[in-house]
């Protein structure tokens, strides 16, 4: 597997995309992935300003993996999932930029949606497998894999990942697997990547600390779990989610990508994401070495 790190990861230090682009390079990343762009030069759009990144990359010689945006087929655009399609059209002439091989976007995002006759997500289904088909079919021409993510609690647990990925029913179209995530829908992550194994794209490395529901609040640096558990972001291999059992079924199943961390704690970002690579190495060659 190849290890990369989400500009995501560094998003409590502030940084500029290029001084992002720096340190990825400095802690050892051959591959990066880039959360859209916060902080836009004056004058520039994403996709005036995608080859600059491009050309930074290049330089430090890092590959650009993939290219990670938001999205709503329920709620955005003014709830027009056509609409909201081909704005993301647009995000894929982004990826198609910076050289990516794939493009993640949300499907819809947050509890049971507002959308009147869509409260369950069965009846949304429909309208989010022909928003994400649609973007599919367009990214295909240039080159571009798109997927979801479990990510965002409606859409997030690993039946309604599946249950999505089938109906769009389209071979452009797959998975970035969370090892993370699914805590934040009280899933088992490991039952859940075993699950989902046949349709992963990208994989990322997350991990959290847990405490259960029945306590008082943790305070600062929590969010509940959609059961009303409690998550905060942790260091690779520090928190809860059982990464290297993940790693090992990823192995198993055969994935060669790219293996990407995604840093939510409260850490200082960059001594975070270095020491959950340190982790991640240890646990791939011990991996490695089990299976000589």
């Amino acid at each position: 597997m190849q290890l990369g790190v989400s500009s995501y990861s560094f998003s409590q230090a502030k940084l500029g995309v290029f001084d992002t682009i720096k340190v990825v390079k400095e802690l050892g990343f051959d591959v990066i992935e880039f959360a859209g762009f916060p902080q836009l030069p004056p004058g520039e759009t994403p996709l005036s300003f995608a080859p600059r990144v491009k050309e930074a990359c290049d330089a430090a010689g890092l590959r650009v993996a993939n290219y990670t945006i938001g999205a709503d087929f329920l709620k955005g655009s003014g709830g027009d999932w056509r609409a909201e399609a081909e704005r993301l059209k647009d995000e894929v002439r982004v990826a198609k930029a910076l050289g990516c091989s794939g493009m993640r976007h949300d499907a819809t995002w947050g509890f049971p949606p507002t959308k009147e006759g869509a409260r369950g997500f069965d009846q949304a289904l429909p309208v989010l497998a022909q928003g994400c088909r649609a973007v599919t079919e367009f990214a295909a021409e240039l080159g571009i894999k798109t997927m979801v993510e479990n990510h965002g609690y409606f859409a997030q647990d690993s039946d309604r990942v599946e249950k999505l990925i089938n109906a769009v029913d389209h071979p452009n179209f797959g998975l970035l697997l969370d090892m993370g995530n699914f805590l934040c829908v009280d899933e088992n992550p490991a039952q859940a990547v075993g699950k989902l194994l046949p349709y992963v794209f990208h994989v990322h490395a997350k991990d959290f600390h847990y405490k259960p529901g029945s306590e008082a609040d943790p305070g600062e640096g929590w969010f509940p779990t959609r059961g009303g558990n409690y998550l905060r972001g942790a260091i690779v291999g520090h928190g809860v989610v059982p990464i290297v059992q993940c790693l090992r079924l990823l192995k198993a199943k055969g994935y060669d990508g790219v293996l990407s961390i995604e840093f939510e704690g409260m850490e200082d970002p960059v001594k975070g994401v270095r020491s959950g690579l340190a982790n991640l190495r240890r646990y791939l060659d011990a991996l490695e070495q089990r299976d000589e």
